[in-house]
């Protein structure tokens, strides 16, 4: 049983969508909290209704910038609390434990992000639950969550103070530190931990084992998080076959790109860089390939029912 967060950054395009639909199907989470979707709330319900039994809760993108979503399996109840643009606020029922999840956006720009803390103090007054925070603060607590470049320390001492203010304190962690990387290449590549999980004692307390795992990025700049609730889950559980590269894959129209760009995208890491450029050919391979092998599908069937029906000229 887990929790997951991803900024999306951007559900617009079928790769997008097909990486995403993936990994739902690879994590199964109970919960999960999209942001930056850049959709509208009718946009939204058609892919989730891809997802197989999800309820959701959308917030509308301005244009096609932000856009929240909150999905959630069908034996997990939901009330919602609240919701804006940067924030979505569910009591949860999950296997006969309630508690509070909320899926934040924080502001990006600098000068605004005083919102984002105002917004946390405001929501840990209205609830004395056991709480867990997920998602996309757009800042770091620690110097050393950020590679290439700098941060204020100001800026660092405002999110800590909002986090103790809060009596929040960090999921444990696992996984590759930076969850955010610009794609620049060389010295202009900046990587940092953006994204993460914060919880109250009390929901803790719940779920004594839960530990947050930063997975691979994939088509977003941002790596999906993972809050798995009980002891040992994320480890030796089913997963995605292994991945192979398919020597017919080369000559497919896109293949070259998807490579050149997973490998190109900064990181020194070459075991990164691997495990990188195999998601993205995996979310490629889910969409170009899934084309191709329904196409197959459908032209079986057309010759089984030409082979058992009328084999006319005029139906062939």
């Amino acid at each position: 049983m887990n929790l997951m967060s991803l900024n999306c950054r951007g559900l617009g395009n079928p790769d997008a969508v097909g990486g995403l639909r993936s990994l739902i199907r690879r994590e199964a989470p109970a919960i999960a909290f999209l942001c930056e979707t850049k959709l509208n709330g009718c946009e939204m319900k058609k892919i989730r209704c891809s997802f197989n039994g999800y309820d959701g809760y959308d917030v509308d993108s301005a244009g096609r910038s932000g856009g929240l979503s909150i999905i959630w399996r069908r034996d997990v109840i939901c009330h919602l609390l609240s919701a804006s643009i940067h924030h979505i606020d569910f009591d949860i029922e999950l296997g006969g434990q309630k508690w509070r999840f909320t899926g934040l956006y924080g502001w990006p720009a600098i000068q605004d992000r005083y919102l984002t803390w105002q917004l946390m103090r405001d929501l840990a007054r209205e609830s004395s639950e056991p709480w867990i925070c997920m998602g996309d603060f757009n800042e770091i607590l620690y110097s050393t969550e950020m590679k290439g470049g700098s941060r204020a320390q100001w800026q660092m001492n405002n999110f800590r103070d909002t986090v103790d203010d809060c009596k929040l304190r960090e999921v444990p962690y696992e996984g590759y530190t930076y969850t955010y990387d610009n794609g620049q290449d060389g010295v202009a590549n900046r990587q940092s931990r953006l994204d993460r999980a914060l919880s109250t004692e009390s929901w803790l307390d719940i779920y004594p084992f839960a530990k947050l795992v930063n997975l691979d990025r994939e088509w977003s700049d941002h790596a999906p998080v993972v809050v798995y609730l009980e002891k040992d889950a994320g480890v030796g559980q089913k997963r995605e076959s292994l991945f192979r590269f398919e020597q017919i894959w080369v000559g497919e129209e896109g293949c070259e790109e998807v490579i050149k760009s997973a490998w190109e995208s900064g990181d020194e890491d070459v075991t990164m860089s691997i495990s990188r450029c195999a998601n993205k050919l995996r979310a490629w391979k889910g969409v170009n390939i899934g084309k191709i092998t329904k196409a197959i599908h459908q032209r079986r069937r057309r010759l089984k029912w030409i082979n058992e029906g009328d084999r006319t000229a005029a139906n062939i």
